[in-house]
Protein backbone atom coordinates (compact mmCIF):
# COMPACT_ATOMS: atom_id res chain seq x y z
CA UNK A 1 0.00 0.00 0.00
CA UNK A 2 2.93 2.46 0.85
CA UNK A 3 4.48 1.58 -2.61
CA UNK A 4 1.34 2.26 -4.23
CA UNK A 5 0.90 5.78 -2.43
CA UNK A 6 4.55 6.66 -3.35
CA UNK A 7 4.28 6.16 -6.95
CA UNK A 8 1.18 7.86 -6.95
CA UNK A 9 2.73 10.84 -5.33
CA UNK A 10 5.49 10.78 -8.02
CA UNK A 11 3.23 10.72 -10.63
CA UNK A 12 1.64 14.07 -9.40
CA UNK A 13 4.90 15.57 -8.69
CA UNK A 14 6.32 14.50 -12.22
CA UNK A 15 3.25 16.55 -13.42
CA UNK A 16 3.25 19.33 -11.41
CA UNK A 17 7.09 20.09 -12.76
CA UNK A 18 7.69 22.62 -14.98
CA UNK A 19 7.77 21.54 -18.72
CA UNK A 20 11.50 22.50 -20.61
CA UNK A 21 10.38 24.21 -23.35
CA UNK A 22 11.14 22.82 -26.85
CA UNK A 23 13.15 25.61 -28.85
CA UNK A 24 10.36 27.07 -31.95
CA UNK A 25 10.96 25.70 -34.97
CA UNK A 26 12.49 28.15 -37.40
CA UNK A 27 10.21 29.88 -39.72
CA UNK A 28 11.09 29.80 -43.55
CA UNK A 29 12.60 33.06 -44.68
CA UNK A 30 10.52 35.49 -46.21
CA UNK A 31 11.45 35.97 -50.36
CA UNK A 32 13.58 39.02 -50.21
CA UNK A 33 11.92 40.42 -53.55
CA UNK A 34 8.20 40.43 -53.90
CA UNK A 35 7.64 40.58 -58.11
CA UNK A 36 5.02 41.82 -60.11
CA UNK A 37 5.87 41.04 -63.87
CA UNK A 38 4.15 42.91 -66.36
CA UNK A 39 5.07 41.65 -70.27
CA UNK A 40 3.90 40.53 -73.56
CA UNK A 41 4.00 37.02 -73.95
CA UNK A 42 4.65 35.69 -77.36
CA UNK A 43 5.06 32.25 -77.32
CA UNK A 44 5.95 29.34 -77.29
CA UNK A 45 9.16 29.87 -75.73
CA UNK A 46 11.24 32.84 -76.95
CA UNK A 47 12.27 35.59 -74.49
CA UNK A 48 9.35 37.03 -73.12
CA UNK A 49 8.36 33.70 -71.29
CA UNK A 50 11.70 32.33 -71.20
CA UNK A 51 11.68 35.66 -68.45
CA UNK A 52 9.71 33.48 -66.11
CA UNK A 53 12.34 31.20 -65.10
CA UNK A 54 14.90 32.96 -62.98
CA UNK A 55 11.54 34.80 -61.33
CA UNK A 56 9.48 31.23 -60.94
CA UNK A 57 13.09 29.13 -60.13
CA UNK A 58 14.55 31.69 -57.24
CA UNK A 59 13.63 30.98 -53.65
CA UNK A 60 14.48 34.59 -52.65
CA UNK A 61 11.54 35.83 -55.39
CA UNK A 62 7.87 35.73 -54.45
CA UNK A 63 5.93 36.64 -57.82
CA UNK A 64 2.63 37.80 -56.85
CA UNK A 65 1.50 38.45 -60.46
CA UNK A 66 1.56 38.33 -63.74
CA UNK A 67 0.22 41.13 -66.27
CA UNK A 68 -0.61 40.73 -69.87
CA UNK A 69 -0.18 43.56 -72.38
CA UNK A 70 -0.39 43.63 -75.85
CA UNK A 71 2.95 44.04 -78.08
CA UNK A 72 4.78 41.08 -79.35
CA UNK A 73 1.34 39.34 -79.89
CA UNK A 74 -2.20 39.97 -79.54
CA UNK A 75 -3.39 39.79 -75.57
CA UNK A 76 -5.68 36.37 -75.52
CA UNK A 77 -3.18 34.92 -77.49
CA UNK A 78 -0.20 35.79 -75.35
CA UNK A 79 -2.57 34.95 -72.28
CA UNK A 80 -2.73 31.58 -73.41
CA UNK A 81 0.91 30.90 -73.92
CA UNK A 82 1.93 32.29 -70.58
CA UNK A 83 -1.07 30.01 -68.78
CA UNK A 84 0.07 26.93 -70.45
CA UNK A 85 3.85 27.71 -69.59
CA UNK A 86 2.77 28.36 -66.25
CA UNK A 87 1.25 24.50 -66.32
CA UNK A 88 4.42 23.42 -67.19
CA UNK A 89 6.14 24.70 -64.88
CA UNK A 90 3.79 23.80 -62.20
CA UNK A 91 3.80 27.21 -61.26
CA UNK A 92 -0.28 27.69 -62.28
CA UNK A 93 -0.34 29.33 -58.28
CA UNK A 94 0.79 32.44 -59.61
CA UNK A 95 -2.28 34.72 -61.19
CA UNK A 96 -2.16 35.62 -64.44
CA UNK A 97 -3.99 39.28 -64.94
CA UNK A 98 -4.92 40.54 -68.85
CA UNK A 99 -4.73 43.94 -69.42
CA UNK A 100 -4.56 46.53 -72.35
CA UNK A 101 -5.28 44.94 -75.46
CA UNK A 102 -4.33 48.39 -77.49
CA UNK A 103 -1.68 51.10 -76.94
CA UNK A 104 -2.98 54.49 -75.35
CA UNK A 105 -2.48 55.95 -78.66
CA UNK A 106 -0.70 54.59 -81.09
CA UNK A 107 -2.64 52.62 -84.16
CA UNK A 108 -1.94 50.34 -86.94
CA UNK A 109 -3.39 52.77 -89.30
CA UNK A 110 -0.81 56.06 -87.84
CA UNK A 111 2.14 53.39 -87.64
CA UNK A 112 1.41 52.63 -91.64
CA UNK A 113 1.40 56.38 -91.97
CA UNK A 114 4.61 56.69 -90.04
CA UNK A 115 6.49 54.83 -92.33
CA UNK A 116 5.47 56.12 -95.30
CA UNK A 117 7.13 59.19 -94.14
CA UNK A 118 10.20 57.89 -91.81
CA UNK A 119 11.17 54.10 -93.09
CA UNK A 120 9.91 50.67 -92.08
CA UNK A 121 9.79 49.08 -88.86
CA UNK A 122 9.91 45.82 -89.39
CA UNK A 123 9.08 44.25 -86.01
CA UNK A 124 5.52 45.83 -85.53
CA UNK A 125 4.37 42.64 -82.96
CA UNK A 126 0.49 42.41 -83.25
CA UNK A 127 0.38 44.50 -86.20
CA UNK A 128 3.00 42.19 -88.29
CA UNK A 129 1.76 41.32 -91.64
CA UNK A 130 0.74 37.77 -92.45
CA UNK A 131 3.02 35.41 -94.11
CA UNK A 132 3.77 32.06 -94.72
CA UNK A 133 4.95 29.98 -91.75
CA UNK A 134 4.09 32.46 -89.32
CA UNK A 135 0.47 33.03 -87.36
CA UNK A 136 -0.10 36.75 -87.33
CA UNK A 137 -3.30 38.00 -87.61
CA UNK A 138 -3.49 41.69 -87.29
CA UNK A 139 -6.90 42.27 -87.51
CA UNK A 140 -8.32 39.44 -85.25
CA UNK A 141 -7.30 40.11 -82.16
CA UNK A 142 -9.32 37.39 -80.60
CA UNK A 143 -7.66 34.97 -82.88
CA UNK A 144 -5.59 32.08 -81.04
CA UNK A 145 -3.16 30.35 -83.55
CA UNK A 146 -3.18 26.36 -82.64
CA UNK A 147 -0.55 26.30 -79.97
CA UNK A 148 2.19 23.62 -80.35
CA UNK A 149 2.94 23.50 -76.83
CA UNK A 150 -0.87 22.47 -76.46
CA UNK A 151 -3.88 24.55 -75.10
CA UNK A 152 -4.21 26.07 -71.41
CA UNK A 153 -6.31 24.11 -68.82
CA UNK A 154 -5.64 27.27 -66.78
CA UNK A 155 -7.49 30.32 -66.97
CA UNK A 156 -6.69 33.89 -66.01
CA UNK A 157 -7.77 35.37 -63.29
CA UNK A 158 -10.58 37.78 -63.24
CA UNK A 159 -9.62 40.57 -62.02
CA UNK A 160 -7.81 42.66 -64.39
CA UNK A 161 -4.02 43.67 -64.87
CA UNK A 162 -4.50 47.05 -63.71
CA UNK A 163 -6.64 46.80 -60.84
CA UNK A 164 -4.65 44.18 -59.52
CA UNK A 165 -1.09 46.46 -59.89
CA UNK A 166 -2.57 49.21 -58.23
CA UNK A 167 -4.43 47.18 -55.65
CA UNK A 168 -1.36 45.08 -54.61
CA UNK A 169 0.92 48.22 -54.55
CA UNK A 170 -1.40 50.16 -51.88
CA UNK A 171 -1.79 47.04 -49.64
CA UNK A 172 2.56 46.55 -50.05
CA UNK A 173 4.04 49.89 -49.75
CA UNK A 174 7.80 49.87 -50.36
CA UNK A 175 7.88 46.19 -51.20
CA UNK A 176 6.88 45.47 -54.64
CA UNK A 177 9.50 45.58 -57.50
CA UNK A 178 7.41 45.99 -61.18
CA UNK A 179 9.53 44.30 -63.73
CA UNK A 180 8.14 45.31 -67.18
CA UNK A 181 9.47 44.08 -70.20
CA UNK A 182 6.85 44.62 -72.62
CA UNK A 183 4.66 47.42 -74.08
CA UNK A 184 3.99 50.11 -70.88
CA UNK A 185 0.34 50.35 -71.39
CA UNK A 186 -0.87 48.75 -68.18
CA UNK A 187 1.90 50.58 -66.01
CA UNK A 188 0.44 54.21 -67.69
CA UNK A 189 -2.94 53.26 -67.36
CA UNK A 190 -2.63 51.93 -63.56
CA UNK A 191 -0.57 55.70 -62.83
CA UNK A 192 -3.44 57.68 -64.29
CA UNK A 193 -5.94 55.87 -62.21
CA UNK A 194 -3.50 55.75 -59.09
CA UNK A 195 -0.91 57.79 -59.60
CA UNK A 196 0.25 57.45 -55.76
CA UNK A 197 1.61 53.96 -56.88
CA UNK A 198 4.45 55.44 -58.18
CA UNK A 199 5.80 56.12 -54.55
CA UNK A 200 4.81 53.18 -53.20
CA UNK A 201 6.31 50.62 -55.40
CA UNK A 202 9.84 49.57 -54.38
CA UNK A 203 11.19 50.10 -57.51
CA UNK A 204 10.28 49.70 -61.15
CA UNK A 205 12.87 48.00 -63.52
CA UNK A 206 12.10 48.41 -67.46
CA UNK A 207 13.04 46.57 -70.58
CA UNK A 208 13.45 49.18 -73.16
CA UNK A 209 14.92 52.41 -73.32
CA UNK A 210 17.59 51.63 -75.85
CA UNK A 211 19.80 54.26 -76.97
CA UNK A 212 22.08 55.48 -79.79
CA UNK A 213 20.72 51.91 -82.14
CA UNK A 214 20.62 53.53 -85.28
CA UNK A 215 24.41 51.86 -86.80
CA UNK A 216 22.98 48.48 -85.54
CA UNK A 217 19.72 48.92 -87.40
CA UNK A 218 22.03 49.31 -90.12
CA UNK A 219 24.40 46.63 -89.56
CA UNK A 220 22.85 43.76 -87.71
CA UNK A 221 19.20 42.33 -87.30
CA UNK A 222 16.92 45.62 -87.49
CA UNK A 223 14.32 43.59 -85.48
CA UNK A 224 16.72 43.26 -82.65
CA UNK A 225 18.06 47.49 -82.89
CA UNK A 226 14.72 48.35 -82.87
CA UNK A 227 13.06 49.33 -79.18
CA UNK A 228 9.55 47.97 -79.61
CA UNK A 229 8.39 48.24 -76.11
CA UNK A 230 8.85 52.10 -76.71
CA UNK A 231 7.95 52.40 -79.97
CA UNK A 232 4.60 50.31 -79.82
CA UNK A 233 3.22 52.86 -77.11
CA UNK A 234 5.13 55.77 -76.94
CA UNK A 235 2.62 57.84 -74.61
CA UNK A 236 2.46 55.53 -72.46
CA UNK A 237 6.46 55.44 -72.24
CA UNK A 238 6.50 58.86 -71.52
CA UNK A 239 3.55 58.59 -68.68
CA UNK A 240 5.97 56.00 -66.69
CA UNK A 241 9.61 57.91 -67.06
CA UNK A 242 7.90 60.70 -65.86
CA UNK A 243 6.39 59.35 -62.67
CA UNK A 244 8.06 60.02 -58.97
CA UNK A 245 9.34 56.57 -59.04
CA UNK A 246 11.96 55.42 -55.93
CA UNK A 247 13.48 54.01 -58.52
CA UNK A 248 13.75 53.45 -61.99
CA UNK A 249 15.90 51.32 -63.46
CA UNK A 250 16.45 50.63 -67.20
CA UNK A 251 17.88 47.97 -69.10
CA UNK A 252 18.18 48.74 -72.71
CA UNK A 253 21.14 48.26 -75.13
CA UNK A 254 22.70 45.90 -72.49
CA UNK A 255 19.88 43.40 -73.05
CA UNK A 256 21.62 41.95 -76.20
CA UNK A 257 24.80 41.15 -74.07
CA UNK A 258 23.98 37.35 -74.36
CA UNK A 259 21.84 34.73 -76.87
CA UNK A 260 20.25 31.84 -76.89
CA UNK A 261 22.88 29.10 -78.66
CA UNK A 262 22.67 25.83 -79.44
CA UNK A 263 24.94 24.51 -77.34
CA UNK A 264 22.94 26.76 -74.53
CA UNK A 265 19.49 24.96 -75.49
CA UNK A 266 21.52 21.52 -75.33
CA UNK A 267 23.01 21.71 -72.24
CA UNK A 268 19.43 23.06 -70.89
CA UNK A 269 17.84 20.39 -72.80
CA UNK A 270 19.84 17.52 -71.99
CA UNK A 271 18.45 17.87 -68.11
CA UNK A 272 15.15 16.27 -69.04
CA UNK A 273 12.94 18.38 -66.86
CA UNK A 274 9.45 19.91 -68.18
CA UNK A 275 10.76 23.62 -68.47
CA UNK A 276 14.21 22.59 -69.82
CA UNK A 277 12.44 20.43 -72.20
CA UNK A 278 10.41 23.49 -73.19
CA UNK A 279 13.22 25.77 -73.48
CA UNK A 280 15.21 23.40 -75.82
CA UNK A 281 11.76 22.95 -78.15
CA UNK A 282 10.85 26.55 -78.20
CA UNK A 283 13.74 29.11 -77.75
CA UNK A 284 14.44 30.70 -80.83
CA UNK A 285 18.45 30.03 -81.40
CA UNK A 286 20.30 33.44 -82.31
CA UNK A 287 17.58 35.21 -79.87
CA UNK A 288 19.16 37.61 -77.45
CA UNK A 289 18.39 37.01 -73.64
CA UNK A 290 16.49 40.74 -73.19
CA UNK A 291 13.72 39.96 -71.13
CA UNK A 292 15.50 36.99 -69.05
CA UNK A 293 18.62 39.56 -68.61
CA UNK A 294 16.26 42.39 -67.35
CA UNK A 295 14.50 39.69 -64.98
CA UNK A 296 17.50 38.13 -63.48
CA UNK A 297 18.70 41.88 -62.84
CA UNK A 298 15.78 42.68 -60.43
CA UNK A 299 16.20 39.74 -58.97
CA UNK A 300 20.14 40.43 -58.18
CA UNK A 301 21.44 43.73 -58.88
CA UNK A 302 25.22 42.55 -57.92
CA UNK A 303 25.14 41.09 -61.75
CA UNK A 304 25.50 44.65 -63.09
CA UNK A 305 28.97 45.88 -63.55
CA UNK A 306 28.01 49.57 -65.11
CA UNK A 307 25.32 52.12 -65.10
CA UNK A 308 24.66 55.45 -66.19
CA UNK A 309 22.71 57.49 -64.21
CA UNK A 310 20.60 60.52 -66.25
CA UNK A 311 17.29 62.06 -66.56
CA UNK A 312 15.06 60.41 -69.80
CA UNK A 313 11.80 60.69 -71.46
CA UNK A 314 10.76 59.93 -74.49
CA UNK A 315 10.10 61.98 -77.77
CA UNK A 316 6.36 62.46 -78.35
CA UNK A 317 6.88 65.00 -81.60
CA UNK A 318 5.80 63.47 -84.74
CA UNK A 319 9.45 63.10 -86.16
CA UNK A 320 11.58 60.54 -87.07
CA UNK A 321 12.54 59.61 -83.71
CA UNK A 322 8.73 59.68 -82.52
CA UNK A 323 9.00 57.19 -79.58
CA UNK A 324 12.99 57.03 -78.64
CA UNK A 325 14.60 57.55 -75.48
CA UNK A 326 16.13 60.72 -74.88
CA UNK A 327 18.45 61.44 -72.30
CA UNK A 328 20.43 64.82 -70.31
CA UNK A 329 22.30 65.44 -67.91
CA UNK A 330 20.26 67.01 -64.73
CA UNK A 331 21.40 70.22 -65.35
CA UNK A 332 20.33 69.64 -69.54
CA UNK A 333 17.19 68.27 -68.97
CA UNK A 334 13.84 70.41 -70.22
CA UNK A 335 12.47 69.52 -66.70
CA UNK A 336 8.95 68.30 -67.74
CA UNK A 337 9.13 65.91 -65.29
CA UNK A 338 11.71 63.69 -66.37
CA UNK A 339 13.66 61.27 -63.40
CA UNK A 340 16.52 60.49 -62.79
CA UNK A 341 17.02 56.76 -64.16
CA UNK A 342 19.50 54.27 -63.87
CA UNK A 343 20.99 52.77 -67.17
CA UNK A 344 22.60 49.29 -66.91
CA UNK A 345 25.20 49.31 -69.33
CA UNK A 346 27.23 46.20 -68.57
CA UNK A 347 26.37 42.59 -66.38
CA UNK A 348 28.25 40.02 -65.69
CA UNK A 349 27.26 37.44 -68.43
CA UNK A 350 28.97 34.70 -67.03
CA UNK A 351 27.31 34.35 -64.25
CA UNK A 352 23.92 35.22 -65.82
CA UNK A 353 24.83 32.20 -67.95
CA UNK A 354 25.35 29.69 -65.34
CA UNK A 355 22.76 30.87 -63.22
CA UNK A 356 20.13 31.15 -65.86
CA UNK A 357 21.55 27.23 -67.05
CA UNK A 358 21.04 26.41 -63.58
CA UNK A 359 17.52 27.56 -63.46
CA UNK A 360 16.38 26.20 -66.52
CA UNK A 361 17.87 22.91 -65.84
CA UNK A 362 16.66 22.28 -62.31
Amino acid sequence: MRARIAAIAMGMALLAAPSVAQPPKKAAPAPATTIYFDNDFIGPGQSNIQALIPLLRDDNVRVIGIGVVTGDAWLKEETAHVLRFLEIAGRTDVPVLEGAEMPLLRTQREMAQWETRYGRIVWKGAWNAPRAGRSYHPEDPALIPPMPEGAPVAKAAREDAVSFLIRSVRANPGKITIVTAGPLTNIALALRIAPDIAGLAKEIVIEGGGLDSAVARVTGNTDYATDFNFIFDPEAAHIVLTAPWQRITILGNVTNSARVTPELAAQIGKAGTPVARYFDSYARRGQPLWDEIAASVAIDRSLVTSELVARMDVDLLPGPTYGQAQIWKDEMAPGNGEQQVHIVQSIDVPRFLARFTEQASR
